[in-house]
């Protein structure tokens, strides 16, 4: 939020004077964002800006004339959010988090880590569409990168708990955890779990290496955020959210945790580490 209000503020806007921004944050409880939607529309916004797939989703069935910005890792012309990336028409437009060569490039960094792996769970939330295209870009690529392929459908702390007990079972298996809002409200127990049964993953979200995980590798949120700002600025000066086109990501980070690796007994390799853009210590 604060990278989306300082683009806001280099587009000529001052936040509580000419631009008032109204923030309402939470994850993973969909009446608590049906509610909240329902509320917001009484203050009759401008501007919409949605951050995930389930808000989104929430947000498109209440208003379908308010400009919309969404951040999304859906598949957004199969959820309905937009006819085309291109020209969503429509009163929807935004940014999508996700690429399907984020799944094979996820398990390269992995295997070049850790390059014992021969198994990947894929820890994934079968809500989110996105996460289910990340699988499948996976399991597509698995022969490829000389793993062997599996899923674990999470949501809830004990799904997430299950899936690693079965995971600690099998020599030789890592994991992936693609972004998703929904599963990151349990970011210190999957970090937990992963260090007291000692597997190594690679996490969409750099907040997860922050906070002891092994290797993250993933969208930028705070540049998608200000490339938000300004599709935000452009429609309250009257753009059409149908003009303008769905946004890619252009910017990836990669960190690592070095104390997670060496109690892992993992050598990160110099090439992987040059690499990096943030190495934690």
């Amino acid at each position: 939020m604060q990278a989306f209000r300082e683009g806001l503020e280099r587009a000529g806007w001052s936040i509580g004077t000419d631009l008032v921004i109204d923030v309402r944050w939470g994850v993973g409880d969909i009446n608590w964002i049906g509610s909240t939607v329902t509320d917001m529309l009484t203050l009759a916004p401008e501007v919409i800006l949605a951050n995930s797939d389930q808000v989104a989703q929430v947000v498109k069935s209440a208003s379908q004339t308010i400009p919309i910005v969404f951040i999304a890792a859906s598949d957004q012309v199969a959820e309905g959010f937009v006819q085309s990336l291109s020209h969503p028409s429509g009163n929807m437009t935004g940014f999508t988090v996700q690429e399907r060569s984020l799944g094979p490039k996820s398990i390269g960094l992995l295997k070049e880590l850790a390059p014992q792996l021969s198994r990947i769970a894929v820890l994934f939330n079968s809500e989110n569409s996105g996460s289910v295209l990340l699988f499948r870009s996976c399991v597509d690529a698995a022969d490829k990168l000389g793993v062997k392929v599996i899923g674990a459908r999470i949501r809830e702390a004990a799904e997430v708990e299950a899936a690693f007990e079965t995971i600690a079972k099998q020599p030789n298996t890592g994991f992936v955890l693609p972004p998703d809002p929904a599963v990151a409200v349990h970011r210190k127990l999957i970090i937990g779990l992963a260090d007291r049964y000692r597997v190594p993953g690679i996490f969409g979200y750099r907040s997860f290496v922050a906070d002891g995980g092994l290797i993250s590798y993933g969208t930028s949120l705070p540049e998608l955020f200000r490339q938000a700002a300004a599709y935000a600025d452009r429609l309250l000066r009257g753009d059409k959210p149908g003009d303008l086109p769905v946004q890619r990501p252009t910017k990836f980070e990669l960190t690592i945790n070095l104390n997670t690796a060496n109690a892992l007994g993992l050598d990160v390799p110099t090439t992987l580490l040059a690499r990096a853009d943030e190495a934690f210590d």
